[in-house]
């Protein structure tokens, strides 16, 4: 991902909306297409980039370390490298991190009731 400008419109809008609602800014740190689904991922402990990248077929190794980059930079995956040959590293949940364990357990119910109710045509 290309690095935004501090001035840029686009930055200036995200910053915007992200301080003027806390719930925008949580949404914001574990958007995205694939974030949520790490995250999920790691619920159960450490994993290694390979594990996780068999756990989620459909993204790219590039996307992967992207959004394992910007994870860690947001405090949500703790990156631990291991001085060894060849190098070993470990992506874990942070404690911040697992406070949003709950929360994305009843997210999932809630989008799981939606979906059945879209497709029995209820809404």
């Amino acid at each position: 991902m290309a690095i935004r400008k501090e001035n840029s419109t686009n930055m200036q809008n995200e910053k915007c909306i992200t301080e003027g609602c806390d719930l925008t800014y949580a949404v914001c740190k574990i958007g995205g297409r694939w974030k949520l689904l790490i995250l999920c991922k790691l619920e159960d402990g450490k994993l290694r980039f390979g594990e996780i990248k068999k756990l989620i077929p459909g993204v790219t190794e590039r996307m992967l370390t992207l959004q394992l980059r910007e994870l860690e930079k947001d405090g949500l995956v703790k990156r631990t490298v291991y001085a060894e040959v060849p190098p070993r590293v470990d992506y874990e949940l942070t404690d911040v991190a697992k406070e949003l364990i709950p929360i994305w357990l009843q997210l999932s119910i809630w989008g799981k009731n939606h979906k059945i109710l879209m497709k029995q045509g209820v809404i």
